[in-house]
C-alpha cells in the first residue's frame, strides 16, 4: 500500500456513498445546465419551456373547442327544430255552466183511426158511461157520401168482443116472412147472412172484410151489394135520400103501440137522432132496417151493426139482429144526448112486387 492512499475497502465504500448520494437525472440535468449556464440563462430556458407549454395547451383548447362546436352544429342540423307551440290566449269571461240535462216528458202516442168504440168528438168532456141495458144506439161520423172505406183486416171468427154475442135468425122464426115481396126478402136474407159473420163495430168502415161496419155502412154495403145506386154512406144523408123520394115517416110518440107505427113494414129504414152529441143538419145520427115480428117473442126487429143496442135485454156490439123498441124519454133537460126515434121510410127505388 502507498502511503497517503486509502485502503482497498474504502474506494468500494466511497462509490456507495456517492452512488446512493447521487440525485436524480432531471435534477442533475438542471444542476448541470445551471451551473453550465448561469441563473440568467437558466430562467430563459424556464420561460421559454413556460411558453412552449402554453402554446400546445392553446392548441389543444381550440382543437377541443372546435370539435365541440362542430358536434353542436351537426346536432343543430340533425335534430328537427320543434315549433313553437303558439299560446292560447286565455278568456278572462268566466264559462257559463251547461245546465244539467233533464228528463224530457214522453209525449202522448196519438191514437189512430177510431176504434169500433170510439166516440165522436164533444165540446165538453164527458165520462165513459158504461155499458148498461139501456136503448143508446150510436153511430160515429163516417166519411163522405162518395168515400168507401178501404179493408183494414179480415174477420176473425170468435174474436173476443164486450156484450153478448151477435144474435141471428132465420126467415122461419120471422112471422109472415115467406109473403114479403121477392126484393124485400133478398135484402133482408143477405142481411141476415152478416149477422152470421160474427161482424163487430167498426167506425168508418162500410166492408165486412175490415171486421165490422158501422151503422151506416152496414146500410150503405147491403143496399150497394142488392143493385141500389147513388146510396149516401153516412145516417143523415141517408135520411135526407128518403125524405126527397117522398117515403117518410115521422114519429113523435114515444110509445110502441102508437098509430105512427102503424105504415111500418119489412124492409125500412129507420133513423134515430141524440145519439151522440155532434153539429149535424139534419141531427140524424143512427140507422138500421126493420126485419119484422119474431114468432117466439111477437115483437118487432131489426138488422143493423150497433154499439150497444140490446136484443133479448143483453146489449150486442157488432152486426146482429136486435130488439125494435121505443126509447124512453131523456133523464135530463138535454135532449140533444138522448137517443130519440125520428121516423121510418121506404128505400127509394124498392119495388113492393
Amino acid at each position: 500500500m502507498k502511503s497517503g492512499g486509502a485502503p482497498p475497502h474504502s474506494k468500494m465504500q466511497v462509490r456507495n456513498v456517492s452512488f446512493r448520494a447521487r440525485p436524480h437525472f432531471g435534477v442533475r440535468v438542471a444542476a448541470a445546465t445551471f451551473a453550465a449556464l448561469g441563473a440568467a440563462s437558466f430562467l430563459k430556458f424556464v420561460g421559454l419551456l413556460f411558453i412552449f407549454a402554453l402554446l400546445f395547451g392553446a392548441i389543444d383548447v381550440a382543437n377541443a373547442a372546435e370539435d365541440s362546436l362542430g358536434t353542436k352544429i351537426k346536432k343543430i342540423f340533425a335534430t328537427p327544430t320543434p315549433v313553437p307551440r303558439k299560446h292560447r290566449k286565455r278568456s278572462t269571461k268566466k264559462p257559463t255552466p251547461s245546465p244539467s240535462p233533464t228528463a224530457t216528458p214522453k209525449r202522448k202516442k196519438i191514437s189512430p183511426t177510431p176504434s169500433p168504440t170510439a166516440t165522436p168528438r164533444t165540446k165538453s168532456k164527458r165520462k165513459k158511461a158504461s155499458p148498461t141495458p139501456t136503448e143508446t144506439p150510436e153511430e160515429s161520423p163516417g166519411p163522405s157520401p162518395t168515400e168507401t172505406p178501404s179493408p183494414s183486416r179480415s174477420p176473425r171468427p170468435g174474436a173476443e168482443r164486450k156484450g153478448a154475442p151477435d144474435v141471428t135468425l132465420s126467415p122461419d122464426e120471422i112471422s109472415g116472412y115467406d109473403n114479403y115481396p121477392p126484393k124485400v126478402r133478398q135484402i133482408l136474407d143477405a142481411g141476415l147472412e152478416l149477422t152470421k159473420q160474427n161482424l163487430g163495430y167498426t167506425y168508418g168502415s162500410a166492408d165486412p172484410a175490415n171486421g165490422g161496419m158501422d151503422c151506416s155502412g152496414f146500410i150503405y154495403y147491403l143496399l150497394t151489394e142488392n143493385g141500389f145506386k147513388d146510396v149516401p154512406r153516412d145516417s143523415s144523408q141517408q135520411y135526407v135520400w128518403v125524405r126527397k123520394a117522398g117515403n117518410f115517416n115521422a114519429v113523435l110518440s114515444r110509445h110502441e103501440d102508437t098509430f105512427e107505427l102503424d105504415a111500418l113494414k119489412p124492409g125500412d129504414l129507420l133513423f134515430w137522432s141524440g145519439t151522440y152529441n155532434i153539429d149535424r143538419d139534419p141531427p140524424v145520427t143512427h140507422t138500421m132496417i126493420y126485419l119484422g115480428r119474431e114468432k117466439r117473442t111477437k115483437r118487432r126487429v131489426m138488422i143493423g151493426s150497433s154499439d150497444g143496442r140490446t136484443y133479448d135485454g143483453k146489449q150486442r156490439f157488432g152486426v146482429s139482429v136486435f130488439d125494435f123498441k121505443m126509447p124512453p124519454p131523456p133523464n135530463s133537460g138535454d135532449a140533444k144526448i138522448s137517443p130519440v126515434f125520428v121516423g121510418y121510410g121506404r128505400i127509394p127505388g124498392l119495388s113492393e112486387d
